[in-house]
């Protein structure tokens, strides 16, 4: 909009309404200027001190309510503001500390990740970005596309096979994405998803022009104007509205209005009101025709939120089966701290046995310093026991919570609760079932096939964008004048008001109208026929990687189910072997009683206990792992540990959904 402010007054009503007109749209836009302008910055979180806040932590934000239409006009060209993240613990985890111990069973572990989890709060901002695609693309604009890979930020735990089916790299860790472009050779790789004819948008525009102006000119001579100075004023008011259709077609309205005023007797009105109305229509008839090719960006936004859903889903199983083996990691290396205690006091008591027993001259001396070796290896066996249960314990908080600020709670033992299951339960589905229940579960394929049909649809929108461009289109428009007549040249009556003007310009008395049609053919059209060839070659790129992704989950249970029967006959030999160097330990014991053995010969039979028994710690613990990664391959962890979506999209797990 242009505003020429002028000292020249108008002296007329129907002047003074044209330049309130403008004064109006001015107005109209204060607000818009003012709200931008104080628009506050987004503050950052202070750090938090506290293990949690007391309250459980906040559902998601309402992203719905952006979608709904505002009863106020102004809102539409108003900011929203999404609240700073919360990174306050939730309450659950107060609830499991006792004694200054976190004590910790899996069902707590999943619960509090579920809550917490950085990887999962991350994750669940890509739900409303889907749902903002397809707000813009309801408006026609291009779809930007949805981040789909999984969010890998958590330390600790071993990967999880395969995830992640779109190309393109995404905010805040993710791998992969819906609807975006992939790194390639020499640089960024653009992917021809969404491609077609030029998509206008679909939300209406309004737009005015409305000005005052003076003009003064010297003239060489006065015999055109009547004067040697002429003066001109000249108020403008001009109002257009255009919007487009889907089906390919589209509407725009015009309607301008003008006022001038000179100082020449010579001119035939004076005031001359002019008012112009024109109404304009066209429609796609080839390329661009239809709903097909105009509504691709809604329909591959509405797909690509399904994407989002169904990713979502994906970053939980992927977090929950990181947490069970954060859980069973964090459960062998407390197993093994309390292995390397019973191994450092058995030692103590030999090597204090064995002092008196010298002071007694009934060992050698050698004996001694033979327990005191072996003292100072197990104690630094200890140590490293120690110290790799203090990093568990740090993978496991760091996975379960927001914030790790609190001294406090870095510093807090975790006393894992659940311990590994002393009876080995042989799986009794056969592994066609597994395999099909894994074909049908994982978010992997569901993501692919969506995808697929994405493909799908670029390629028939990609065929009609290789059709010339034929549109039919006609208009209407009327002119009115009116004002003054000079009575000196124009003796005869005419409208002195502005309604005469507008009047006269609808009521047909000098209409202009129009139709034809518009044909533009690119002669070699090299650019559709690549992009054309180009979307069958991806669509059957996809198809193939479909079917190796197939493929490759059918190996995954197939050796997922290996790993578990191999974890099986492991856990069953090392239980054994753990039996058997039990057994020669009380043999070697008696002995020693009967003063038939060593302390040495003792003392290594012990040794021989503890590394049976870090054996065996080791066997479960992998057998565990793969009883999930059995889940995983299968697509049954959340349907295993009766994990709700809607509670894992809010960030409240509510106790009554896996009870």
């Amino acid at each position: 909009m242009i505003l020429k402010i002028n000292p020249f007054k108008a002296t007329d009503c129907n002047a003074r309404g044209i330049a309130f007109a403008g004064c109006l749209i001015a107005f109209l836009l204060l607000p818009l200027n003012r709200t931008l302008a104080a628009e506050p910055a987004a503050s950052t979180p202070s750090a938090q001190t506290t293990l949690s806040t007391g309250a459980p932590a906040p559902r998601n934000i309402p992203f719905d309510q952006l979608l709904r239409p505002s009863r106020n006009p102004i809102n539409a060209y108003r900011g929203k503001s999404v609240a700073p993240p919360s990174l306050a613990n939730s309450a659950r985890l107060d609830s499991l500390v006792r004694d200054g111990k976190l004590y910790l069973s899996l069902r707590n572990a999943i619960d509090l990740a579920l809550e917490n989890n950085l990887d999962l709060v991350i994750a669940r901002y890509n739900i409303p970005i889907a749902q903002m695609d397809v707000q813009r693309t309801q408006a026609g604009g291009s779809v930007r596309g949805v981040n789909t890979g999984v969010v890998s930020g958590t330390p600790g735990g071993a990967g999880v096979g395969v995830f992640g089916s779109g190309a393109g790299a995404g905010a805040g860790g993710t791998s992969g994405g819906a609807g975006g472009a992939g790194a390639g050779a020499s640089g960024l790789v653009t992917s021809t998803l969404g491609t077609g004819t030029t998509v206008s948008t679909f939300d209406p525009y309004l737009s005015a022009t409305t000005y005052v102006d003076h003009t003064t000119q010297l003239l060489p001579n006065k015999t055109l104007y009547g004067v040697p100075v002429i003066h001109q004023n000249t108020i403008l008011g001009n109002f257009a509205y255009a919007q487009a259709f889907p089906t390919g077609g589209s509407l725009q309205v015009a309607w301008n209005n003008n006022r001038q005023t000179t100082n020449s007797p010579n001119q035939t009105i004076n005031p001359q009101l002019e008012s112009y109305v024109q109404v304009y229509l066209q429609q796609q008839l080839l390329a661009g025709f239809g709903l097909g090719p105009n509504l691709r960006y809604l329909r591959i936004a509405k797909t690509n939120q399904k994407v989002s859903d169904i990713a979502f889903k994906a970053q939980v199983i992927a977090t929950v089966t990181q947490i069970c083996d954060l859980y069973w990691d964090l459960v062998s290396a407390y197993d093994e701290e309390q292995v390397g205690e019973r191994s450092v006091e058995f030692a103590r008591q030999t090597l204090e046995t064995g002092r008196k027993q010298l002071e007694l001259q009934a060992i050698p001396e050698m004996e001694v310093l033979k327990a005191e070796g072996e003292m100072a290896n197990r104690e630094q066996d200890l140590t490293v026991s120690r110290t790799n249960l203090e990093l568990q314990e740090l993978y496991m908080k760091n996975a379960l919570t927001r914030s790790l600020d609190d001294p406090i709670l870095q510093e807090m033992p975790v006393v894992p609760v659940d311990h590994i299951a002393s009876r080995i339960e042989p799986i009794a589905e056969p592994v066609q079932e597994m395999i099909a229940d894994a074909l049908k579960n994982r978010t992997e394929l569901q993501e692919s096939s969506l995808v697929l049909q994405n493909s799908e649809l670029s390629r028939k929108t990609a065929r009609n964008a290789l059709l010339p461009t034929l549109s039919v289109y006609g208009f209407y428009a009327g002119t009115g004048y009116a004002g003054t007549p000079n009575s000196a040249n124009s003796p005869g009556s005419a409208s002195t008001g502005y309604g005469g003007a507008l009047e006269n310009a609808l009521n047909y008395s000098s209409p202009e109208y129009q139709a034809g049609f518009q044909l533009s053919i690119p002669l070699r059209n090299r650019i559709a026929k690549a992009d054309q060839y180009r979307t069958e070659l991806e669509y059957r790129q996809s198809q193939v990687y479909l079917e190796e992704l197939k493929k490759r989950i059918r190996i995954e249970v197939r050796n997922a189910r290996y790993a578990l029967e191999q974890g099986a006959s492991r856990v069953d030999a090392a239980r054994k072997a753990r039996d058997l160097a039990q057994r020669t330990l009380d043999i070697m014991q008696k002995e020693q009683k009967l003063g038939a053995g060593s302390n040495q010969q003792t003392l290594a039979a012990e040794h021989d206990l503890a590394l049976a028994e870090s054996a065996l710690v080791t066997a479960e613990t992998a057998y565990e792992k793969a009883r999930i990664e059995v889940r995983r391959s299968t697509g049954s962890v959340l349907e295993e540990y009766g994990i709700s979506i809607a509670d894992a999209k809010a960030g409240v797990v509510e106790a009554e959904n896996h009870q």
